[in-house]
């Protein structure tokens, strides 16, 4: 968020524009784009606000669940449970606190009013809400495609608790797979856009060279890890401990935990085909939640985790509505439960909700959440490389270079650990061993836009100007959006007195990055030198106004009006840069000038007689020459 340009260019018809043909760390979601520009429009960099909206739009996804659970169970009470479950659980924590991952609550919200709005389809049957929950699902996707699973969702809720494949034609065989296709061919649009936003998906991902283990492991071991993680998931969901926000991939599984697994999960599909008629919720909570996990199981590996928390975040759902609708079937049964369910069902909340709260405290900064995942995992390069890129921007290099070389050793082709450790070395001044870096993590990723970028940098610190040039182009090559490359090539150029050049790359750094005081700056140092005035003195104002304690901006914008004729506003200016910085003796001395150009010649001088005393004496001795000051 903080280092998006396309989020902090705020809202408007451009970004909004850019948002639907952007991709974003391998993702499509232009509406979890426009939510973030939105945000920052209102709140800048308040993180408050952002955390705020997160909050808001998980509240709504669990208010719409609550009145679709309520309205097709007939069961408050149930509907209740199941939301608190989902709601409240430790693994929403990383759906929901990490401002980044606005993605999951946004789907989520949009896929809980589809439901709801299926419901009332469902029960009138009017186009109205079927075309809503259509609607409703094309913003999911465009949140995040993980609700590719909604129309399998919608078959299993015809059967349960909408009850539409009975109830329209009683028991017959014939009848019900007559029905059944009906109810199918009734969500084909729906599966058409399932499928379109696949597409466009593994487009994105393939985009950005994302699928990380896609092609180095077997089918065999990708599947052997999809049936691990099944179980998995169910333990954190009773068990909710040492949660973490990476779990690094096993490239040795045990076979008894295979062997485990696969029966487990054999045993409660089983289980609930057995009772499928007596217990329906039992089959529909289970393949809900093994459903709607297969788009990010790990079978089509992308990304470098073998687990994540934030992918229970609509699977959870499943096992809510087992575990609540169980809880109303005892209910319903004996009375006695009632004296013994709710209370424990209060206290299983409650303790939850504390779990919850502690899991909270870890995300209050990088540095602690990534000490935590190295507390609970092993080998864990990534943790290892954020916590290096942490320590690196709080200036502890020294530090951050370890933990690099850790991430390094535990996983020899992790790019990022490769390329950060270059930045820390350039940070340092070592740019041959930054060099070094840059150069394995290109080799590793040929298309890897930001080391091309920053080994130009390294290459121009050491005078290979040439060298310098040739990779930031192909920087820009790789990726055309890359802002420190123009930004880098008009620093370049205009060493070498290039200045057309370099404003044009200044220019293209400024469209990319409208925040960019540096670049304003630079260009308008460059439109000054060229008698360009009025576009130097607009430079300056951008410059001003994104940083207004910046004192050498108000100086030369001073200047720039003191030579386009305006003398009282470079005086204006010059008081300005002297009440941030008043030990310049070149601040002084302008003002003297411009003081003696309109005549005033008590301050003229006594502002030179300042610029004098800090070591500055020609505008005075030009003023004595002409005799203008004792």
């Amino acid at each position: 968020i903080t280092e998006n340009d396309l989020v902090k260019a705020g809202i408007n018809l451009k970004s909004i524009q850019r948002s639907f043909s952007s991709v974003i760390e391998g993702n499509w979601h232009p509406l979890t784009l426009i939510s973030h520009m939105l945000d920052w429009k209102l709140y800048g960099a308040n993180a408050s606000g952002h955390h705020l909206t997160s909050l808001c739009l998980h509240i709504g996804a669990c208010i719409f669940l609550f009145l679709f659970l309520s309205k097709t169970t007939h069961s408050t009470c149930s509907a209740a449970f199941a939301v608190f479950f989902f709601a409240l659980h430790p693994l929403r924590v990383e759906s929901v606190a990490w401002a980044a991952e606005r993605k999951d609550v946004l789907s989520m919200f949009f896929g809980m009013a589809a439901l709801l709005a299926y419901s009332f389809y469902a029960e009138t049957r009017k186009l109205s809400y079927y075309f809503s929950c259509f609607i409703l699902f094309a913003l999911a996707l465009m949140s995040k495609p993980m609700l590719v699973t909604l129309p399998f969702i919608l078959l299993l809720l015809d059967y349960w608790p909408l009850q539409r494949l009975q109830k329209a034609t009683g028991l017959e065989e014939n009848n019900i797979m007559k029905r059944a296709g009906q109810l199918t061919l009734e969500k084909i649009p729906f599966f058409c856009l399932a499928a379109f936003s696949c597409m466009i998906t593994f487009w994105a991902q393939n985009k950005e060279g994302s699928t990380y283990f896609g092609n180095a492991l077997p089918f065999v071991m990708r599947f052997a890890n999809a049936v691990i993680s099944y179980t998995g998931y169910l333990v954190k969901l009773f068990w909710p401990a040492d949660l973490a926000v990476f779990y690094p991939y096993q490239l040795s599984l045990s076979l008894w935990e295979l062997s485990f697994s696969a029966l487990l999960i054999m045993l409660i599909t089983i289980t609930g085909l057995y009772y499928i008629k007596r217990f329906p919720f039992i089959f529909v909570g289970w393949c809900w939640y093994l459903g709607t996990l297969v788009p990010v199981i790990g079978l089509v590996q992308v990304g470098e985790q073998a687990m994540a928390d934030r992918y229970t975040y609509l699977p959870s759902i499943g096992i809510g509505i087992m575990l609540s609708c169980g809880m109303s079937l005892l209910l319903m049964r004996q009375n006695l439960y009632k004296k013994v369910l709710i209370p424990a069902a209060m206290l299983f909340i409650a303790i939850l909700s504390i779990l919850t709260w502690k899991q909270c405290g870890y995300w209050k900064n990088s540095i602690a959440i990534f000490n935590h995942v190295l507390d609970v995992t092993h080998g864990n390069y990534l943790a290892h490389n954020n916590l290096g890129y942490a320590l690196m921007e709080k200036g502890a290099i020294t530090q951050a270079i370890e933990h690099f070389d850790h991430a390094v050793a535990a996983n020899r082709n992790y790019v990022k650990a490769y390329y950060n450790r270059g930045n820390a070395y350039a940070k340092l001044g070592q740019h041959q061993h930054a060099i070094e870096e840059y150069n394995e993590a290109i080799r590793q990723k040929p298309d890897f836009a930001d080391a091309y970028s920053n080994r130009g940098v390294s290459h121009s610190q050491l005078g290979h100007y040439e060298l310098a040039i040739k990779d930031l182009n192909n920087a820009i090559r790789v990726n055309p959006d890359t802002y420190n490359a123009y930004y880098n090539l008009g620093v370049i150029y205009a060493t070498f007195g290039q200045y057309q050049r370099a404003i044009e790359n200044y220019s293209k750094a400024i469209f990319l990055k409208p925040d960019s005081s540096d670049a304003y700056y630079n260009r308008g140092i460059l439109f000054g030198g060229q008698g360009r005035y009025g576009r130097a003195i607009d430079d300056f104002s951008h410059v001003i106004r994104l940083k207004p304690d910046f004192a050498d901006a108000y100086n030369n914008r001073g200047y720039s009006y003191f030579q386009w004729g305006r003398e009282h506003l470079a005086i204006e200016d010059y008081t300005k840069a002297i009440g941030l910085k008043s030990n310049d003796a070149g601040y002084h001395m302008n003002r003297a000038a411009a003081y003696i150009k309109k005549r005033n010649y008590i301050f003229g001088c006594r502002d030179a007689q300042k610029a004098c005393e800090m070591g500055n004496c020609r505008i005075l001795e030009s003023a004595k020459i002409k005799g203008f000051c004792p």
